[in-house]
């Protein structure tokens, strides 16, 4: 796993995510997944960080994230174990739709279907297009593996 700053070109957000490796960064950001946590800003890009340069032998060296936020390892790894544990419970009673989030997010706002929690994927067009359109929708703070991905 890494993390990033990542900065909103809107309002000059800058927050934090964590990814599988610079790739899946790329592929997210190619997809449009990636979204202000303040403001919904579609526009993100990698803010500058500084960089992680460990004591000699890597002895008592302060985890980056957590000594930003002024928190030690052991509340950094329970904030992020509480914010997955949220997460999968919201996901519970959601349906995974896939690439028809946005045809269903549309659907469900125009009565054409009932309203249920889902849950998919979109670009960064549909989202914008999507909150332009007044539809409320917001990314998810850890990536989803699509059910039919999983092992």
């Amino acid at each position: 796993m890494i993390v990033f700053d990542l900065k909103c070109d809107a309002g000059g957000h800058v927050f934090e995510a964590w990814f599988a490796d610079s790739k899946a960064f790329e592929e997210q950001k190619i997809k449009g997944l990636l979204t202000c946590p303040v403001c919904g800003d579609l526009d993100i890009r990698k803010a500058a960080m500084a960089a992680a340069v460990p004591r000699k032998g890597n002895a008592g060296a302060d985890n980056t994230v957590a000594a930003a936020a002024n928190i030690d390892d052991g509340q950094a790894k329970a904030l992020l174990s509480a914010l997955a544990a949220t997460q999968e419970k919201l996901l519970q009673d959601s349906q995974w739709v896939g690439r028809q989030f946005d045809s269903q997010a549309r659907a469900m706002d125009a009565g054409e279907i009932e309203k249920t929690t889902i849950h998919g994927e979109v670009t960064r067009e549909e989202a914008k297009a999507l909150l332009e359109d007044g539809i409320a929708v917001s990314p998810l703070p850890f990536p989803v593996i699509p059910p039919e991905k999983r092992n």
